[in-house]
């Protein structure tokens, strides 16, 4: 791989933090990373779930978010979802060299879920992921639309994310933070023959 490549891998990093009266959350975050993660949320499971995403997404994330969980978990969840977006979205860049598209399909046990990416610079999201369990231990199941919507949102990509199969909630769950994971590694990765934006309008 050429230097140039190179140094576009390098500079593949953000930091960002936001505040408000319900939490303040710092993320930083290495789209070219190993995979090393320091998460804390303060819901155990939501943090299960952001050591897997930077894990099979291959970026190394810390996450730490405070957040009025005595109220509940959403807006801890969804504002991470926000920041996490807008790390992710600043840490990619101008998008040169990038593939762009990314997809997987992954199975956990029971669950077999499909994720799809566009980094088109443009928010859309389609959410197909019904589950009869309302909890898993201390994590509401609904916020997982919340989260990745928050996120799609704020890193300005295009997400879709469906369940073929599955009865068990964390294994959908779990299958489902692991296929975006995947389907973002294969989106951002470099691939040597595209010279430029890989767009007809020449920006993402």
């Amino acid at each position: 791989m050429a230097d140039s490549d190179m140094s576009i891998i390098k500079s593949r990093k953000a930091s960002v933090t936001r505040t408000t009266r319900e939490t303040d959350i710092s993320v930083d975050i290495n789209i070219d990373g190993e995979g090393l993660y320091e998460v804390n949320t303060g819901i155990g499971f939501f943090d299960h779930m952001l050591n897997g995403f930077a894990r099979h997404g291959f970026m190394d994330l810390n996450v730490t978010t405070k957040g009025d969980t005595w109220v509940d978990g959403h807006h801890t969840v969804e504002d991470t979802g926000i920041v996490l977006g807008q790390a992710f979205l600043e840490a990619l860049g101008d998008k040169k060299g990038i593939k762009r598209f990314g997809h997987c399909i992954l199975p956990m046990d029971d669950a077999l879920v499909m994720a799809a990416v566009d980094l088109s610079g443009r928010h859309y999201f389609e959410y197909d992921l019904p589950m009869d369990a309302p909890m898993v231990g201390d994590f509401d199941t609904e916020l997982v639309k919340e989260f990745f919507y928050s996120f799609s949102d704020a890193a300005k990509i295009n997400l879709h994310i469906k369940k073929i199969n599955g009865n068990n909630a964390h294994h959908i769950i779990e299958a489902t933070f692991k296929a975006v994971a995947r389907a973002i590694d294969m989106a951002v990765a470099l691939d040597e023959r595209n010279k430029g934006v890989p767009s007809t309008k020449g920006v993402l």
